[in-house]
């Protein structure tokens, strides 16, 4: 089944999250220069820090902690080098280590070498010159997981929503990639099923379709910015988590409906690219 990822910093969601079976606790501390590449859209920009994985590595125990850097930079007034702020996250428990833009196979290597096996490294794919540079960066030696940023990447590609990278065969293509590398890979957010333009369901298909292995649980699914009471939240990931992993189950006894659902996806991107 997918590897369910979801972003917080509050010590009670991750509780409740973990319990409900989400399998990593994401804290995100990427800022630098997130704002400026994203357009001032409403988008999750955390900002956390150094003291928010240590906090919450205390209070999981069954779900990993995975933790998104900073892009590789060096030390500027304003923050520590790359080696400095993943050295810190190391040390604060981190069990996957995500990086976010990078372009080069160089920043990967840098980044790999950083690690140096200390905790898994799943870099980010979500920049127009990393997707022009992905059969240099697939030789990098080392890379545990992968991960399609459609956000990012769909605006560098100036489409007009971010899932017609899954119906233009971009998302497909990079997959087919990663899978003869025998590299886990995974894209994307999902909400609940049976809401949005572009329901869940649709998605969560397409993920098995294409052999992906772990999928961000987006702000859509639960907002905790908006809802707060956690006995709520803990009702909304109980229900929706059950939802997906008994999709998931269909997913696996019927495969065959994943070509119509690839026609479907296409035809519902298409629609709503047109309209916006």
């Amino acid at each position: 089944m997918l590897k369910l990822m979801y972003i917080t910093s509050n010590s009670d969601v991750a509780r409740i999250v973990e319990n409900a079976g989400v399998d990593r606790i994401f804290i995100d501390m990427e800022y630098i220069g997130k704002d400026i590449r994203q357009g001032g859209m409403d988008t999750v920009q955390n900002h956390c820090t150094v003291e928010d994985v240590r906090r919450i590595r205390k209070v999981i125990s069954k779900a990993q902690l995975m933790v998104r850097v900073n892009p590789i930079h060096d030390a500027a007034r304003e923050y520590d080098s790359s080696e400095k702020e993943i050295e810190a996250v190391i040390a604060a428990g981190a069990d996957l280590i995500m990086l976010p833009y990078f372009q080069t196979a160089k920043e990967l290597e840098r980044f790999i070498k950083i690690v140096d096996g200390r905790a898994r490294v799943f870099p980010l794919l979500e920049s127009k010159k990393a997707l022009e540079n992905i059969d240099e960066i697939l030789e990098v030696p080392g890379i545990d997981e992968i991960h399609i940023g459609l956000n990012d990447l769909s605006l560098e590609l100036k489409k007009k929503f971010m899932f017609e990278l899954l119906a233009d065969g971009t998302v497909e293509m990079l997959c087919e990639k990663f899978r003869k590398k025998g590299i886990p890979y995974g894209y994307g957010g999902i909400g609940r099923l049976g809401k949005g333009d572009l329901p869940a369901e649709y998605i969560i298909k397409e993920h098995y379709r294409l052999g992906s292995t772990c999928a961000i649980l987006s702000r859509s699914f639960c907002n905790t910015n908006i809802i707060t009471e956690l006995d709520q939240i803990k009702k909304i990931f109980e229900v929706g988590l059950k939802e997906i992993r008994n999709l998931e189950k269909e997913c696996m006894e019927a495969q065959n409906y994943f070509e119509e659902n690839k026609r479907m996806v296409q035809e519902k991107i298409k629609e709503i690219a047109g309209i916006r």
